[in-house]
């Protein structure tokens, strides 16, 4: 059985809730899109986002290709994040603002709500850029027999591309972006199940092992000029606990049955250059806490 799977239940709408705030788009009016030409439906996740929220929602209007479906899942915020996507709300297709277990589960629920032929995520800080679905629209028909795709994204510091399968074991930097960059077709969604609640950071790690290792699925990126997105820095990584990040990573790994003798040695090499390294940004962990993980984890 693959470690972490959970079916995801495809639905038209959510669940009543008594907590939930507001509830909206065009699908409540039957507005239904239009299959003649493969449709992306397109997941933004907010939370208090109303410093960037609008732009990220007219990246997604700018798109040049235009059969898509938007879903925004709002964690109730507080912030007037609300009401900018109400003005917004002849062009989204389902809009759901209500409490929810943090960033993974509100993906969940925006997964459950896809009917599109590709899924994707644009975070409520980033940007999609106008050609980006055109681009992944042509992939899809180049490579039929491709479960995912990664476009090139644009970070603070460059362009970040390319797609390096065998790294996933031993690095989480083989791949470009989840946010922007990351595109899978739905019918192989469905193969690889929900994001893991058991994780507070990094998720999308253990969902692309069980994509990659378990379920064997095949993806392919898009040239380094062919960009899809801007990743802001900010949102969940400018509250990021690194020190609780550290050990997530390599819990992910344990989780997921690799093997042991190899991650003891990956979880020492890890700590060495934790202690060597002169980077100002490095994790400070301190060494009884190395331990106490390196005993409840590994012996």
């Amino acid at each position: 059985m693959i470690p972490n799977f959970k079916k995801i239940e495809f639905v038209e709408f959510l669940k009543k809730n008594p907590k939930r705030i507001y509830e909206g788009g065009n699908r409540f009016k039957n507005l239904t899109k239009k299959h003649n030409n493969p449709l992306i439906s397109i997941i933004t996740v907010s939370k208090n986002s109303s410093k960037f929220i609008q732009e990220t929602i007219d990246s997604i209007k700018n798109q040049k290709y235009n059969n898509i479906e938007y879903i925004i899942i709002d964690g109730a915020s507080s912030d007037g994040t609300i009401n900018i996507i109400k003005k917004n709300i002849d062009f989204i297709d389902y809009f759901v603002s209500e409490p929810d277990l943090g960033n993974y589960d509100a993906i969940n629920k925006g997964l459950s709500l896809c009917t599109g032929d590709l899924i994707g995520i644009v975070n409520a800080d980033d940007i999609l850029l106008p050609d980006a679905t055109s681009i992944l629209i042509q992939y899809y028909k180049k490579y039929s027999e491709v479960d995912f795709f990664f476009g090139s994204v644009k970070k603070h510091w460059g362009v970040i591309s390319g797609y390096y399968p065998r790294k996933i074991k031993y690095s989480w930097f083989f791949y470009t972006s989840h946010s922007t960059g990351f595109f899978i077709k739905k019918n192989s969604a469905r193969k690889v199940g929900k994001y893991s609640l058991n994780y507070k950071y990094s998720s999308d790690f253990d969902y692309f092992y069980r994509m990659i290792i378990h379920n064997k699925l095949k993806g392919v990126a898009t040239k380094e000029d062919e960009v899809f997105g801007i990743f802001r820095p900010g949102g969940i990584s400018a509250t990021l606990d690194k020190e609780y990040h550290f050990f997530e990573k390599i819990l992910i790994r344990i989780d997921n049955k690799q093997n042991k003798i190899f991650l003891m040695v990956l979880y020492f090499l890890k700590i060495i250059k934790n202690i060597i390294s002169n980077d100002k940004k490095k994790v400070k962990i301190e060494y009884k806490k190395f331990y106490e993980f390196f005993v409840r984890n590994f012996l």
